[in-house]
């Protein structure tokens, strides 16, 4: 496995955590369907959350956050539409979240959250 993907995986494992750790159940991780991958299906009470994950080792090349723009905000919400559709799910209350985790490998992994990504 390259070391981008294996930076990816750590990242995903480190957000399932932190949403974990909010009380957060977690559905599913990386559903995919022929228009894209949901990162993490979690469910925040009522809501369903599908949150997008973003890991940097640094922020040379900017901040996780802006690496999700508003294509790929539109995406996230039609890959939840998707998903709940495929699981035969009616759920009103959905929202896009992004997980930004910085991991150089030598301090403490960071993560920083934001919720309700419109």
């Amino acid at each position: 496995m390259k070391a981008k993907d294996l930076l990816g995986r750590r990242g995903e494992e480190l957000a399932a955590e932190y949403l974990e750790s909010l009380g957060m159940l977690i559905v599913e991780r990386n559903w995919r369907c022929p228009d894209g991958e949901i990162d993490i299906v979690a469910l925040d009470g009522d809501s369903l959350v599908i949150a997008e994950v973003k890991t940097r080792r640094s922020l040379a090349y900017g901040h996780p956050f802006e690496a999700v723009g508003a294509d790929k905000l539109a995406r996230l919400h039609r890959l939840g539409s998707a998903w709940c559709r495929d699981h035969g799910l009616h759920l009103p209350l959905r929202r896009v979240d992004v997980i930004a985790v910085l991991d150089d490998g030598v301090r403490k992994p960071t993560v920083e959250h934001l919720k309700e990504v419109l």
